[in-house]
């Protein structure tokens, strides 16, 4: 099995000891990568405020074993916290990755309770492609809001993420959207009404994969449309930066879990 940059890093990062992991490969589909882990505080006592956490890899890489880090980031914090893999390009084609996070979702919202979770207050949450698919979501009609979920969602949070890349000129964008018949509704941004949830959106400032104007043009079109949109840009971190400064010990490049935690806390209780 190889073993990625990423999973050694996660292995490597000392675990955040308020947290622990409550669960791990539980199923949410019949497919090999439908599958879940779960992240708590180490002590709750009441029914805590949920994250569902969408993680990237240009939609053709991934495995929820390498974000554990993250997943213990935000249990620390309070939160039960779930991170669920989804199929890859090219095993699926768009939007086949979206309607996974999707069910996974749906999953989350009808079994959480059993995991000491409220379904009632839950935020999702993505970086880079996991910040596209988790904000896709909430705004394309065709996922939460058709399933009658999206009440469901106090915020959304996204690090780094591509929502206004159309037209498609790069290698990635071209693999995964260049064959879709309607490729203005493979953008977030175009997705925007004011049954948005609130949002945070974070960028570094040297991202030069999916550049901070992504950022900065969702936001703006979400005040537009009269949705709150908080915005943050971090100097000096590039793409990888606004996940890794989660973890421990790279906090210390940026403050990204002190302003997600503070951003959650206010919308989630």
């Amino acid at each position: 099995m190889a073993i990625s940059i990423l999973g050694i890093i996660n292995f490597l990062s000392p675990k955040d000891r308020a947290s622990r992991r409550l669960a791990r490969d539980v199923p949410y589909g019949q497919a090999r990568r439908q599958k879940l882990d779960i992240y708590a505080p180490g002590k709750a006592d009441a029914p805590l405020p949920v994250v569902f956490f969408v993680y990237g890899g240009s939609w053709s890489d991934g495995d929820r074993r390498n974000y554990g880090f993250v997943g213990r980031a935000l249990a620390a914090q309070g939160f039960v916290t779930v991170v669920a893999d989804y199929r890859l390009v090219p095993e699926i084609e768009y939007p086949g990755f979206l309607a996974d996070c999707a069910q996974a979702f749906d999953w989350v919202i009808d079994n959480i309770a059993h995991y000491g979770g409220d379904a009632q207050r839950v935020a999702v949450m993505g970086h880079s492609a996991g910040a596209y698919n988790a904000l896709m979501l909430v705004l394309d009609p065709a996922y939460l809001a058709a399933k009658g979920l999206l009440a469901h969602v106090r915020c959304a949070v996204g690090l780094s993420g591509p929502y206004d890349f159309f037209p498609f000129d790069g290698p990635i964008s071209l693999r995964t959207f260049g064959a879709v018949t309607q490729p203005e509704q493979t953008q977030p941004i175009n997705h925007v009404t004011a049954s948005a949830p609130p949002m945070l959106l974070a960028s570094g400032d040297k991202d030069a994969l999916v550049y901070p104007r992504n950022t900065v043009a969702l936001a703006a079109r979400l005040r537009h449309a009269g949705v709150a949109a908080e915005e943050v840009h971090y100097p000096g971190l590039g793409h990888p930066g606004t996940l890794m400064a989660l973890g421990r010990p790279l906090r210390r490049i940026a403050p990204v879990l002190a302003d997600v935690t503070a951003y959650l806390r206010r919308h989630l209780g």
